[in-house]
């Protein structure tokens, strides 16, 4: 049955100059860098004050600022999910963060993005925040960690396995922990030695290791992931190279380093972010050094929008608005859940200083990476993956996309975008459960009641005892999110509500995976 969600592209593989069938050496390379919990208001360019993004205004300034695009789910690890395989997370039921002890979530058998890029001849890596698990069930932390992100299409990884809230606090290179010796393992219960600070948890979870964790720096880890990057950049001098860039900034806790510590107007949270700021600014200035910026797309967006937790709050009474006027934050879903930053960047071939409205997905690079390399995207694979290229690269006022399903952290509930119209098939975010400012979860109806927002079913910090069992939004009039539109639209409830009862998961197995070249001995 066709995927009611997915929109047959009338658009031909090949745009304007571009052929589908390019040689080596006119395809481009392509950058994708993945920050964490970055919301749709800060950065400079998307309106932010209290902060300054030199670097990332400047990708905008040089290519294409979308101001309509999500990730899939208002969650770190689903989000990544549907980036890497081109799937909504919820189709293996994936709506919350994995953590020490998951194993690979994503099949081996799925056809992932790295997989379409090595198809199409391009060396792969993934530097940063993996946050996908390791191993058939838990991970080996003292053996070899997989299968892992080589098993799924990367030549290489280096970076942070877990996230930088929760343990290990350790880096892993390709399917080792770095640093571990055999005499001083890791120990499940043990209290890691590590540096304690606010917004760090679960120390006491795994430890062992002291040398491979003595190499782990909080306040260093951005400018270390940095430097890997660029090593690998530079590396590259013969195939076109695919690296995902998945940053742990912003995320918490917020650790810049000592120089760009106290540079904001908004605390650490700003701190952090001109760290990121200044990341991107080292990639983009090592592809001009090596002389293949103008032959490279750089995409940079966020795995999901903005997270009111204790720093996040700090900033806020300083006047930083983390998403910007959009109602919510991380792990909800109201709009400052999921909508998210998007830059793309291609010189001659991305209209410079372009602003695009057209509804896109991070789940979309799949396909539309396919149709960029010309590489096939096997039966049954990124079912939900729509090719997105012609709103990078040109200006068609047709949608690329019809609808798009939007998942929160609570199962069961979602969202789904269908041109103007966000419907919520249930009350309030269905995210963080915080009702106190100070706490790290702060979120919901008392969080945006204490932000200022206004909301048609929420009165002195709670959902209305009125309120209707479901929400619809006409975001081309009410971006805000101020009224829901439930019992004046009936017919439009009953249409949105009947596509999400139709939404299933896929039924049919993925095919065979076939070995990827090179990832056999790392």
């Amino acid at each position: 049955m066709k995927n009611i969600f997915k929109k047959a592209a009338n658009i031909g593989c090949c745009l304007s100059a571009l052929s589908c069938a390019l040689t080596a050496s006119e395809k481009p390379n392509v950058v994708l860098i993945f920050a964490d919990d970055l919301g749709y208001g800060d950065l400079s360019c998307y309106g932010a004050t209290k902060l300054k993004t030199p670097n990332i205004d400047k990708l905008a300034a040089d290519g294409r600022r979308f101001t309509d695009a999500h990730s899939a789910s208002a969650v770190c690890t689903p989000s990544r999910y549907a980036l890497l395989t081109g799937d909504y997370p919820l189709r293996i039921g994936s709506t919350r963060p994995v953590f020490l002890k998951s194993g690979l979530v994503i099949d081996q058998e799925k056809q992932t993005l790295a997989d379409v890029m090595k198809d199409a001849g391009y060396a792969t890596a993934c530097v940063g925040k993996w946050h996908l698990g390791f191993g058939e069930k838990t991970p080996d932390w003292n053996g070899d960690l997989k299968p892992g992100p080589l098993e799924v299409g990367f030549d290489y990884y280096y970076g942070v396995p877990t996230v930088n809230s929760h343990p290990p606090f350790v880096y892993v290179e390709n399917h080792n922990v770095v640093g571990l010796l055999p005499d001083d393992p890791l120990v499940y219960g043990k209290k890691a030695k590590t540096e304690e600070m606010h917004e760090k948890m679960g120390i006491d979870e795994i430890g062992g290791a002291d040398a491979a964790h003595e190499l782990y720096d909080d306040y260093q880890v951005g400018t270390h992931l940095t430097e890997k990057a660029v090593d690998w950049i530079k590396e590259q001098k013969k195939d076109p190279f695919f690296l995902y860039f998945a940053t742990t900034n912003i995320h918490h806790p917020f650790t810049p380093a000592p120089q760009f510590q106290g540079t904001s107007e908004c605390g650490l949270y700003g701190d952090f972010v001109h760290e990121l700021d200044w990341m991107v600014g080292e990639i983009v200035k090592t592809l001009e050094e090596q002389g293949v910026a103008d032959n490279t797309l750089i995409i940079f967006t966020s795995d999901n929008g903005g997270m009111f937790n204790e720093t996040g709050q700090d900033a806020w009474d300083a006047g930083h608005r983390l998403n910007g006027e959009l109602l919510g934050f991380k792990f909800g879903a109201w709009e400052g859940g999921h909508r998210v930053p998007f830059i793309a960047k291609w010189p001659g071939h991305i209209e410079a200083g372009s602003v695009s409205s057209q509804l896109i997905c991070n789940v979309d690079m799949l396909a539309t990476m396919s149709a960029l390399t010309g590489a096939e995207i096997r039966e049954g694979q990124a079912i939900d993956s729509v090719d997105v290229l012609p709103a990078f690269t040109g200006n068609t006022s047709e949608a690329v996309r019809e609808n798009l399903v939007l998942a929160p952290s609570r199962p069961g509930i979602l969202g789904l975008r269908k041109g103007k119209w966000m419907y919520i098939n249930s009350k309030g975010s269905a995210g963080f459960g915080g009702k106190k400012r100070g706490e790290h979860g702060f979120a919901g109806p008392a969080a945006i009641t204490y932000a200022g927002y206004s909301n048609s079913d929420i009165e002195n910090g709670k959902i209305k005892n009125d309120a209707p069992p479901a929400q619809l939004y006409d975001l081309e009039n009410d971006l805000k999110q101020t009224t829901n539109l439930y019992k004046e639209h009936p017919e439009m409830v009953k249409e949105m509500d009947a596509l999400l009862q139709t939404y299933q998961p896929a039924k049919k197995p993925a095919p065979k995976r076939k070995k990827a070249k090179g990832t056999s001995g790392n």
